[in-house]
């Protein structure tokens, strides 16, 4: 016994003086990295090693801390990705830094499976989230309606929705579009999908997608909207059982009730907001800010964003989703471009939005046991992204500020669970 215990005790030092004596790989966040956006998939690819990975929050723009391996330093260098080996001198010292400033570390520990919820025609840069998980080489899945009705949701993690109606007024395109050859067969197909899936209309389908979803959400799904497919999804659940789809989109009028029948308490993050129910007017509601007239009233060049900075030890959550390399973010349109602040709910976290303005372009809120993030606009790097515009090469946006933000989005559920400080 006591021959054995000393053994153990033995192994037990050679252990702790190899932990001791070991390096790790930082891969710095800051204005120092090549390679932002790589750099979130090379943290991705160790967390599907089955290797924790540290997220040391504020600290050089969130940088992440590995152990050092060969094949580590070697997959930061095939990707371009900027990484340094440190000692564990260095680590205490950062470690001190973070413990002494608004800083806090964050435990990584299992890859999330990922689902992005598109068409069956969609194409990968139809979508800046896609566009984000295959240029920092994520793996995703793929579904739609008949997945998500038959309950395959449960097989995820994450959930990020297309920019997606979810109205069933085909995306407010009918003003502009109704006899443009796309528009024409996707309305064909969204018809085939509702019928085969037992629905008179698309909108009835469409409404029964969003709740479907809301309890992927209550059981503690992870959620991550752009652009339409925040307000459209809100205002469907507040409309249940409500017609709110004009004669071209469904065959039969709106509900003269409507607006009045609306409810609100079942919307994750909007209130109060005002439908928009003319067809040859490309907004669902109040809730956008988008100007009509395409343009920022602050001009391009001045439509900016600011991230809030959050407390990182008593709020980790919302401090991991507006980790960046800046605290000020280039603003970029879409159908939904940002949220009127004054029709959001009071319990919903803000953590993006213009200064002075009735305009919030991030936030982020809790639904049962799970999470949501709305993040408007349709794509970081495109600003008036229009029908017909070609692909995003992110290859020329590698250090993108507003892509971070959807990627924070996609580490969020493997961090490990901390007691709320506050």
């Amino acid at each position: 016994m006591r021959l054995h215990a000393r053994k153990v005790i033995i192994l037990g030092l050679l252990v702790l003086a190899s932990t001791v004596g070991a390096q790790s790989l930082l891969i710095p966040m800051d204005l120092e990295q090549a390679n932002h956006l790589k750099a979130y998939g090379v943290a991705f690819w160790v967390l599907e090693q089955g290797v924790n990975v540290e997220w040391l929050l504020n600290y050089r723009g969130g940088s992440f801390l590995i152990p050092a391996t060969s094949a580590l330093e070697r997959v930061c260098r095939l990707r371009g990705v900027t990484c340094q080996t440190v000692s564990a001198g260095d680590v205490a010292s950062a470690y001190n830094t973070i413990e002494a400033n608004n800083m806090e570390r964050v435990l990584l520990e299992k890859a999330p499976k990922v689902a992005v919820y598109v068409p069956p025609n969609f194409q990968p840069w139809d979508d800046a989230v896609t566009l984000a998980l295959e240029y920092a080489e994520i793996p995703y899945e793929k579904v739609f309606d008949e997945e998500v009705l038959a309950g395959k949701l449960s097989q995820y993690d994450w959930l990020h929705l297309h920019h997606e109606d979810f109205t069933g007024q085909y995306g407010k395109f009918y003003a502009l579009y109704r006899g443009a050859k796309w528009y024409l067969e996707q309305q064909a197909l969204y018809e085939e999908i509702a019928h085969k899936l037992g629905y008179k209309t698309v909108q009835d389908e469409k409404k029964a997608v969003a709740r479907t979803i809301a309890d992927y959400v209550n059981q503690g799904g992870f959620l991550f909207a752009m652009c339409s497919a925040c307000d459209s999804y809100d205002i469907a659940l507040a409309a249940q059982g409500v017609d709110i789809c004009a004669a071209p989109f469904d065959g039969t009028s709106v509900d003269p009730d409507a607006q009045r029948k609306l409810d609100y308490d079942k919307a994750f993050a909007f209130q109060n907001f005002t439908l928009i129910s003319d067809p040859l007017i490309y907004e669902f509601s109040d809730i956008d800010t988008t100007p009509r007239t395409g343009t920022s009233p602050r001009g391009d060049l001045l439509d900016y964003f600011t991230l809030f900075e959050f407390s990182a030890k008593y709020d980790p959550v919302p401090t991991m989703l507006t980790q960046d390399h800046t605290s000020v973010v280039k603003g970029f349109m879409g159908q939904t471009t940002a949220f009127k602040k004054s029709l959001i709910k009071k319990t919903i976290i803000i953590m993006g939005e213009v200064e002075g303005a009735d305009e919030v372009k991030y936030l982020h809120g809790d639904f049962g046991k799970g999470t949501f993030t709305f993040y408007g606009g349709h794509d970081p790097e495109d600003y008036r992204h229009e029908i017909g515009d070609p692909p995003t090469q992110l290859e020329l946006y590698p250090n993108s500020p507003g892509y971070r933000l959807i990627l924070n989005n996609i580490l969020f559920p493997a961090a490990k669970k901390k007691e709320q400080k506050t």
